[in-house]
């Protein structure tokens, strides 16, 4: 049994070596588009305070896409850092606060294409949240931070059409949680009770639709100057949670821009290579 098993050896290796070898004769492109934006934001609190603050931020965006190998060009990879800050302030404009959250989604998208210029890709993605608010006047409880891990629902459609010859390639997409954990204190529990007594009972609590209702509606378009890619585009994120007698409710519209670029990852002899490939975006 043994002599079989080594005499078979030589032939598994050769077997992987060679597929490994015809997927990197044909690797997939990653799309990759890194983006700035400017817009309005309004922040909500209870925690905090009652009172809506209002005022502007920035945001920046990290996204790549590409596609699975031996899926038949279905299934494509998504992932993307969001970073956003920003300033904000009571109606009387007396008491200001500071926002920040940073998240990363990576999930994956199953792909239509019902027309040759025109994709639609359903998914799902985990997405991870740190975040918090800074009232810069209260004394007891000055900040609320927020951490979450959701299970997100993903739906996007990518068109590409032309105006006298030149492209342009639009995406709408659309990304909301179904389910996930998240930082829950009570409200009037003091992060001193939490971290410096030890009370830490029930700090982790359960979100759906029931009590949490996060969306992300993102739209752009990539067209090219000279010889490079530019990408511009809408975001409007909302953020509402009513969970232990604490409402939040934060809302932001940016206005984005950047750049986009597609390359492969290879590196050794198949550098040496002539690569077809396929775009996960275009």
């Amino acid at each position: 049994m043994i002599k079989n098993t080594l005499f078979l050896i030589p032939f598994l290796c050769l077997f992987f070596s060679l597929t490994a070898q015809t997927d990197t004769d044909r690797p997939y492109s990653i799309n990759e588009g890194t983006l700035i934006g400017i817009g309005g934001y309004h922040i909500k609190n209870t925690y905090l305070s009652p009172v809506n603050y209002s005022g502007t931020g920035i945001r920046l965006i990290n996204e790549r896409m590409k596609m699975v190998a031996k899926s038949d060009q279905r299934i494509s990879t998504y992932q993307a850092y969001n970073i956003d800050l920003s300033s904000v302030r009571n109606p009387a404009s007396t008491v200001a606060a500071i926002t920040g959250f940073a998240d990363y989604s990576f999930g994956y998208h199953y792909r239509f294409q019902p027309l040759a210029d025109f994709k639609v890709l359903t998914g799902a993605f985990l997405k991870g949240m740190f975040g918090f608010v800074y009232n810069t006047q209260s004394a007891n409880n000055p900040i609320a931070t927020h951490v979450d891990l959701d299970l997100n629902v993903s739906a996007m459609g990518i068109y590409t059409f032309r105006i006298k010859n030149y492209p342009l390639t639009c995406r709408l997409q659309t990304d909301f949680p179904l389910a996930g954990a998240l930082f829950t204190p009570a409200y009037g529990q003091s992060y001193y009770e939490i971290f410096g007594l030890g009370n830490t009972s029930g700090i982790v609590g359960f979100s759906s639709l029931h009590n949490k209702f996060t969306m992300r509606n993102y739209f752009t378009v990539d067209f090219s100057v000279l010889i490079i890619t530019l990408r511009v585009g809408y975001l409007n994120s909302l953020y509402l949670s009513d969970i232990k007698n604490i409402q939040t409710r934060y809302t932001s519209h940016n206005l984005m821009i950047g750049f986009v670029k597609e390359f492969i990852s290879f590196s050794g002899k198949n550098l040496k290579k002539e690569h077809g490939y396929q775009s996960a975006y275009y």
